[in-house]
């Protein structure tokens, strides 16, 4: 009798404990990131017109439950409009600073040209809750009209902008989520820092250079700490020669670094022989756990290398924009 009830409380105990595992695990969520990104709205300079080189990136953060549902979704677009004359001489300043649509918020001007009379913002942010409860699957069968607007009439109702891309980034970002930490009930949020500083003007013997460089960070938040953080950057680059005439494919696809991976070439020439993904990556978790407040205090040297030792083991690459990143999206 003695040997009965003991077997029974140690199934019962037993039992306790996988269902304390499944009601811990049962509000874990995945976290991920996509970009989208084109220059195909860049045109070349003329006598009397400035040229022009865009980068446009649509970016999608999401987190996704264990059957590959949208649980939270946020759409954002960084739109990088820089000129450049038909002597080849970029004619923006290169220290510019640049606001992404959400950002801009009704400083986007959309809201008065709208048959719906709504600002971009809010038609991406009417988007991303369309999807929730979707899988990348149901994502990517969204029915679109030829000219690129949704075709489903409860869609079209909050959503008249062109929606290819958000269909595409929205349900890449899905496929890509990967368990870093993040809850159900934890706040998503992404922020990008985009900077033009590596462009250059054209010369006689020399094509000049329009980079976009954008730097993003998705991170979730439950109370005041971190609990996951996604880090990616775009490079959209456009030459053109000393007559002002764009040289680059404009339709050539643009990769992240993440995509990337190995191709993106860092690792032979890093002291510690990482790529940028992983470098990125290897920053994304230490601050994982963090508060924002405490992100923002990581010591930097002159150059905008992270100065701890717990850090510079695992990421040698500039962190400055990773840390202006984290704080935008951390607003």
């Amino acid at each position: 009798m003695k040997k009965l009830f003991a077997l029974t409380m140690a199934a019962l105990l037993v039992a306790a404990l996988v269902a304390g595992c499944g009601s811990a695990s049962a509000g874990k969520v995945k976290t991920g990131l996509a970009i989208v990104t084109s220059v195909s709205g860049s045109k070349d300079a003329a006598a009397d017109t400035a040229g022009l080189a865009q980068g446009y990136s649509t970016i999608a953060a999401v987190t996704v439950d264990d059957a590959g549902k949208i649980v939270a979704c946020v759409i954002d677009a960084a739109q990088t409009n820089v000129n450049f004359d038909a002597t080849g001489v970029v004619t923006t300043p290169l220290d510019s600073t640049f606001q992404t649509k959400n950002e801009l918020k009704e400083g986007y001007g959309m809201k008065s040209a709208s048959s719906i009379g709504k600002e971009w913002y809010e038609q991406a942010a009417a988007f991303a809750a369309y999807v929730v409860g979707k899988t990348a699957a149901e994502v990517q069968g969204i029915a679109v009209a030829e000219d690129g607007h949704a075709a489903d009439a409860d869609l079209l109702a909050s959503v008249t902008v062109h929606v290819t891309d958000f269909i595409k980034v929205v349900s890449q970002a899905a496929a890509n989520a990967a368990e870093l930490g993040a809850t159900a009930s934890d706040t998503l949020s992404v922020g990008t820092v985009t900077s033009i500083s590596g462009s250059k003007n054209a010369a006689a013997d020399a094509e000049g250079l329009v980079q976009v460089y954008n730097i993003y960070a998705a991170i979730t938040r439950g109370g005041d700490k971190i609990t996951s953080c996604v880090i990616d950057a775009t490079q959209a680059k456009v030459n053109f020669d000393a007559t002002g005439k764009i040289t680059t494919d404009l339709t050539a696809p643009i990769q992240s670094k993440d995509e990337l991976k190995e191709g993106y070439g860092m690792k032979s020439a890093s002291s510690i022989g990482k790529e940028w993904y992983e470098q990125a990556a290897a920053f994304a978790a230490y601050v994982t756990g963090k508060t924002p407040t405490e992100v923002a205090g990581i010591a930097l040297d002159a150059e905008g290398h992270a100065t701890a030792a717990d850090i510079t083991a695992s990421v040698t690459v500039h962190v400055t924009d990773f840390l202006g990143a984290i704080a935008k999206a951390a607003k």
